[in-house]
């Protein structure tokens, strides 16, 4: 019997061992993946002037076990080319945006990347991004394909895996007990590195999102069971609160800012609070933190969907509650009342190529107004200064500032042409306020109203070489933290609550906060509860106290109930 001839290797094929193969892609994503990384490290380090050679030496030599140990616990058996060639991908997309943006990877990005519209998603999308994902990400996994992985028995595939990683172990081991007072320094004073270093960061956010989303659901919290309000009597009293987009208080003319952005609001009359914080850096956190009435001392992500909040607590109360949205939705915080999607409206003027501008949100609420007898809590969600793509959130009308940038790729603008289109999102949401408050101040007749707007959270424009947002909190520069917040209130409604115009305008000059959101609109719409705090109210101390009158007499009778 003839012998079957032996198969040949295909051309351009490796034979590699799985902890030489792991090696190899640990090295490739030391070298290729992580630019923005070594940058801020060499920083942090003091680059050549620092003395200790042996501990510059080690740094590549750690990441390198640190990477090998990590890939190794990740692939396994025959799975090993399919899992390494996943990260690939996943390293490549993370190192493009944080190389592009400035941005790190964490639990919190991931949900914003998950929770990302198609629309705002496909504004990221680039032939800068597909050339980066096809040299840094498909050619590698292209030529791993190629790698013939040893077969051996798994009795030795399996004490090789673990020599593998016990090696990786003890290599960082004696570099941290070398170095340790180095290694700590450098990550004490700059945090931030663990979460640009591709590929652990991404798997630890991913970890920390699934671990999240395959909790058991908690139950769901009741908020403000004890609501009421006493009788209404007079005119219906209308609150709107607008939840603007990625606006930054550094670019508001009204708080000082040199250019213009402001224009229409300054001539309002409207209350400015200038030191304005966040309760998060990403729309994911901050818009359901801003209707809770924990703070953003006491608010956790599992909130948004488990608990209650401002709305909820109106609604309960008999206050008409409505949600009209032009950015990406509620974040769980409209789930149980009336909700609107506005942007996919068809109207010709302010809608095309799948979005409308701000102004949308005005479109109808006429007509909304006019149906309404009793009191109201109006929110309108802008699409604001969303970016990266800056230049397509206003009408032409409203290009004030220019060159603009007119790419996502905002590493590649210059920063002033960034500024400008940036700029010129301000000035249309400063012409879409002033629109609403002449809208309102139209309806004086029949209603008492008011306007609070407050941004989600900030942006960064290239300071420090840091774009867009969603930075973790504790070391987000203020561009991202410190936010535009004002108010409006028409002189019926002044009249109404007894607020002293005086003193509103003082409260301009105090430090705010999204924490007051949810217990300053309950005031202003005399809604009473345990789970509100006149501390928090932002307008409490503007009216008049309540002693000794008969609405005093039926809040205690009230108050007894509950007790």
């Amino acid at each position: 019997m003839s012998q079957q001839p032996a198969v040949a290797p295909a051309r351009w094929s490796y034979t590699l061992s799985r902890n030489s193969l792991t090696l190899v892609v640990a090295l490739w994503l030391l070298l290729t993946m992580n630019s923005h990384f070594w940058h801020t490290v060499w920083d942090g380090v003091g680059g050549w002037s620092n003395s200790n050679t042996w501990f510059l030496i080690s740094l590549p030599i750690f990441v390198l076990c640190w990477l090998f140990g990590l890939l190794s616990l990740l692939s396994w058996g025959r799975a090993t080319k399919a899992v390494l060639g996943l990260i690939l991908l996943v390293s490549a997309a993370a190192s493009y945006f944080i190389y592009s943006y400035g941005i790190v990877i964490d639990s919190s990005m991931l949900v914003n990347i998950v929770q990302t519209d198609p629309a705002e998603a496909g504004e990221l999308l680039s032939w800068r991004l597909l050339g980066w994902m096809l040299l840094l990400g498909v050619l590698p996994v292209l030529l791993l394909s190629r790698v013939r992985v040893q077969s051996r028995g798994w009795k030795r595939e399996l004490g090789a895996k673990f020599v593998g990683i016990a090696m990786a172990l003890l290599c960082i081991g004696a570099i941290a007990a070398t170095s340790y007072q180095s290694y700590a320094s450098l990550l004490r004073n700059h945090r931030e590195i663990r979460l640009m270093l591709v590929p652990s960061n991404v798997v630890a956010a991913a970890h920390s999102y699934l671990k999240h989303a395959f909790t058991a659901p908690l139950q769901f919290e009741v908020v403000g069971k004890d609501a009421y309000r006493l009788l209404p009597g007079g005119r219906p009293k209308v609150t709107v609160v607008v939840i603007g987009e990625t606006a930054r208080a550094a670019n508001f003319s009204l708080n000082g800012y040199a250019r213009e952005t402001n224009p229409e609001l300054a001539e309002r009359g409207v209350i400015n609070f200038a030191q304005a914080s966040a309760c998060g850096t990403a729309t994911a956190v901050s818009v359901p933190c801003m209707f809770q009435n924990v703070g953003k001392a006491n608010y956790q992500d599992s909130m948004a969907n488990s608990r209650e909040g401002l709305l909820d607590v109106l609604q309960r109360a008999g206050v008409n509650v409505l949600w009209r949205d032009n950015n990406s939705g509620c974040k769980g915080v409209c789930d149980r009342v009336p909700y609107e999607d506005v942007s996919h409206l068809e109207v010709p003027a302010l809608c095309g190529t799948g979005e409308c501008f701000d102004e949308v949100l005005l479109h109808g609420l006429q007509a909304y107004l006019d149906g309404l007898n009793h009191d109201a809590v109006i929110v309108l969600h802008m699409k604001g200064s969303h970016g990266p793509a800056y230049y397509k959130r206003y009408p032409q009308a409203f290009e004030k500032f220019t060159p603009v940038c007119q790419s996502n790729e905002l590493d590649r603008c210059q920063q002033a042409s960034i500024v400008n289109a940036y700029d010129n999102t301000l000035v249309y949401t400063d012409h879409v306020l002033g629109q609403l408050i002449d809208l309102l101040q139209h309806n004086g007749q029949r209603l008492d109203t008011a306007m609070l707007y407050i941004s989600d959270h900030g942006e960064s424009l290239g300071e420090s070489g840091i774009y867009l947002h969603g930075l973790p909190y504790a070391i987000a520069p203020s561009e991202q933290t410190h936010v535009p917040m004002l108010m409006w209130v028409s002189n019926g409604m002044q009249k109404r609550q007894g607020i002293a115009a005086t003193c509103l305008e003082g409260k301009g000059r105090a430090p705010a906060s999204q924490d007051n959101l949810f217990h300053s609109v309950l005031g202003l719409m005399d809604v009473h509860t345990k789970a509100y705090s006149a501390d928090l109210d932002l307008f409490r101390s503007c009216r008049p106290p309540a002693e000794g009158t008969y609405a005093s007499h039926l809040l205690l009778q009230q108050d007894q109930q509950y007790h």
